[in-house]
């Protein structure tokens, strides 16, 4: 799959600038800026819908304790209602300012959600190493989303595990260490906004990057899960599960 920007020479400069620059989407949210990271995801292939924001330290839809604040799709229909359509993400995006937009797993990719640490080491090996890695975002909860091509269920597997068994929404700290979203499960794309202070999810490598076959990145991933979880188990820390 080839991730471009849809040869828009002009949005493809500004945002590879902010890219490497270290902005972060908070920073690039002024004017276009938003828009255009969002439209940049859609052109590469990635499906979103509107999500919630936070409000203050809480978040902005009306559940009382909510268990995702910030981090969950508006609609019940947000499967059938992601979309590439640019026109249809732009009147979202002007219309509902505040929202962050989640990507739905499993139709064009899959994310390899891993603890931030781990994923910064296993990212600067991967790349040492001259493979190929797609679009990386880090989260200021913690964590490290590689985005990658979707499995979904290969012909030559006879099961192919789904996504609640590592990273449902609702038991997501259930499973601190690899989450692999794939069919039925979704991430927020940037750029988006925790709630606290400052907290963000934005990319580190852009979605310009092609999305690499999830198997490429996953025995770098999983065995830096497994060491920091080593590291860490010490201190009764996150252990790496299945």
């Amino acid at each position: 799959m080839s991730a471009t920007f849809g040869g828009r020479s002009g949005r493809q400069g500004k945002l590879s600038q902010w890219l490497r620059g270290g902005r972060r989407p908070k920073e690039a949210a002024g004017d276009d800026g938003r828009e255009a990271l969002l439209l940049a995801a859609a052109d590469a292939g990635l499906p979103l819908a509107p999500a919630a924001h936070p409000s203050g330290y809480r978040c902005s839809c009306d559940r009382v304790g909510c268990p995702t604040p910030a981090r969950h799709p508006v609609s019940f229909a947000w499967q059938t209602q992601s979309t590439t359509d640019r026109a249809q993400i732009e009147n979202w995006a002007r219309h509902q300012p505040q929202a962050n937009f989640i990507t739905a797993t499993g139709m064009v990719h899959d994310v390899l959600d891993v603890p931030l640490d781990a994923g910064r080491e296993a990212l600067a090996r991967l790349l040492a190493a001259g493979v190929e890695v797609g679009p990386v975002a880090e989260s200021d909860d913690g964590r490290m989303l590689f985005f990658t091509l979707t499995r979904g269920t290969p012909e030559d597997e006879d099961e192919w595990w789904p996504c609640e068994l590592d990273c449902h929404p609702e038991t997501m700290d259930e499973h601190p260490g690899l989450r692999w979203h794939c069919r039925g499960s979704y991430v927020l794309v940037p750029p988006a906004r925790l709630p606290g202070e400052d907290r963000t999810v934005h990319w580190v490598r852009g979605p310009e990057h092609a999305l690499p076959d999830p198997l490429s990145l996953l025995e770098v991933l999983t065995d830096s899960c497994a060491r920091y979880a080593g590291e860490e188990s010490a201190g009764s820390a996150w252990p790496l599960r299945r």
